[in-house]
C-alpha cells in the first residue's frame, strides 16, 4: 500500500491543522523532527475546513495551508471545503 506524507512548518500556525489532522485521519502516523512536523498515511490524508475551524475558533481556508507547508507527496486534491492528499491505485 501506498503512503502519502504532508511535512509541515512546526510553528504555532500549524498545530491547530495538526490537531485537525489528527482527528480526521486516525491512521495518520506523526513524527515530530526539529522545526518540522512529518505526517503520514496508507493512501489518503484529508485536512478539513470545519475540523480546522473548530481547533482555531474561526473560519480557516485550506488555501491557507501553503502558510505552513514544507512538502508532500502524493496527488493533491483541494476545495473550499478540503485539502487532501491521496494516491491513485
Amino acid at each position: 500500500m501506498s503512503k502519502v506524507f504532508l511535512a509541515l512548518q512546526d510553528v504555532d500556525e500549524a498545530r491547530p491543522i495538526v490537531e485537525a489532522i489528527r482527528k480526521d485521519n486516525p491512521n495518520a502516523e506523526f513524527d515530530h523532527q526539529p522545526a518540522m512536523i512529518r505526517i503520514t498515511a496508507d493512501q489518503e490524508l484529508i485536512i478539513k475546513r470545519e475540523t480546522v475551524s473548530n481547533e482555531i475558533g474561526a473560519d480557516w481556508d485550506p488555501q491557507d495551508i501553503q502558510l505552513t507547508l514544507i512538502s508532500f507527496g502524493g496527488h493533491v486534491d483541494e476545495d473550499d471545503d478540503y485539502f487532501r492528499i491521496f494516491w491513485q491505485d
